[in-house]
């Protein structure tokens, strides 16, 4: 009785000391002093807009991180997602176009992936293929853009998905990168399919209630991994939208390489999820006519944003996170100046 009572304490105290509770309670009270004070109510209003927009992709990502932690074993995801087969950027790139969460949830779902044993440069592959790559946002970006626009954007996405994914391919060879410590060793002949059948005949019945736990298990383990990094960037997001004039945004933008610069930035500070980033991309389109800074602001935030690369450092490695920008934000750039000259 005493060991259990003694081990619910650390818990709690466990709890009391993570970095997590410290950043929701900073929150609250900043949400509760937007009501006294009025220059913080623009803060409030972007911040819940932002919870709004990230809520539902982030608890899919993280219910299907569960699921992948609880019923996935590390073989298949070895097998798939990882090695030195330049098919296996291909695998990771379709397989973020079938995703259907934004920037947020596929966060917690890469990361999952990693888990499991995916090489960093499938990972990374996958991270910036999914937000602008899969189908629902495809159709989102064609009706704010145009077919033919749209086609662009998601062309250029899915090239520097791929072309980073071999590259850092090539890192993972030389050791300039971090090894995936939880990648497993597959025999060459290993059958997914023959040890898929065995192992369902092998499951006499499921326990539900089992199963239940090993999947909150799994959802608990990846919350404690990304949220903390996610609430950063709305908050940090929430403050460069409220206090940051608008009209600095599309003053600054225009059609030139220091437009480009300056759209860049912007998306390195604005963070937010990918079906709320489109919006503000189309507006920069419209004001500016300028369909690369679009680009760039879509695909920058998702190769240079704090949240990404923190979870990266955490979780990857330093030489990982620091590597991702290096080499997505010249092949961002080269999109984005062709982008202006080709749509005019």
């Amino acid at each position: 009785m005493s060991s259990s009572c003694c081990a619910d304490k650390h818990k709690v105290q466990t709890f009391f000391h993570h970095k997590l509770f410290w950043l929701v309670l900073a929150t609250l009270a900043l949400l509760g002093a937007s009501y006294g004070f009025s220059f913080l109510a623009g803060f409030r209003q972007a911040f819940l807009a932002y919870g709004r927009m990230v809520f539902w992709p982030l608890v899919l990502g993280l219910m299907l991180g569960g699921l992948i932690d609880y019923y996935v074993p590390r073989e298949y995801v070895s097998v798939i997602l990882s090695g030195k087969r330049k098919r296996n950027i291909f695998y990771a790139v379709v397989w973020g176009f079938l995703m259907t969460l934004c920037s947020h949830g596929i966060l917690a779902l890469a990361i999952q992936l990693y888990k499991k044993g995916a090489a960093p440069s499938a990972v990374v592959a996958f991270l910036l293929a999914s937000p602008w790559a899969n189908f629902p946002l495809t159709l989102m970006l064609a009706g704010f853009f145009g077919p033919l626009k749209a086609a662009y954007i998601i062309l250029a996405a899915i090239v520097v998905a791929l072309v980073t994914g071999w590259i850092f391919q090539v890192f993972e060879q030389q050791g300039m990168i971090e090894a995936n410590p939880h990648a497993v060793d597959v025999q060459v002949d290993f059958d997914m399919a023959a040890d898929f059948r065995a192992r369902m005949a092998a499951q006499s019945r499921f326990d539900l209630r089992s199963d239940a736990r090993g999947i909150a298990k799994g959802i608990w383990e990846l919350s404690e991994m990304t949220l903390w990094w996610i609430m950063l960037g709305m908050i940090l997001a929430a403050a460069a939208g409220t206090f940051i004039p608008p009209h600095i945004f599309h003053q600054f933008m225009g059609k030139s390489v220091g437009g480009m610069i300056t759209t860049l930035a912007a998306a390195t500070l604005i963070e937010s999820c990918s079906s709320g980033t489109a919006p503000l991309a189309f507006e920069i389109y419209r004001q500016t006519g300028a369909l690369g800074n679009a680009l760039v602001f879509l695909m920058a935030g998702v190769a240079t944003n704090y949240t990404q690369i923190g979870l990266l450092w955490a979780n990857a490695g330093r030489r990982t996170a620091l590597w991702l920008p290096v080499i997505c934000v010249p092949l961002i750039l080269i999109f984005g100046y062709i982008g202006n000259k080709i749509f005019f």
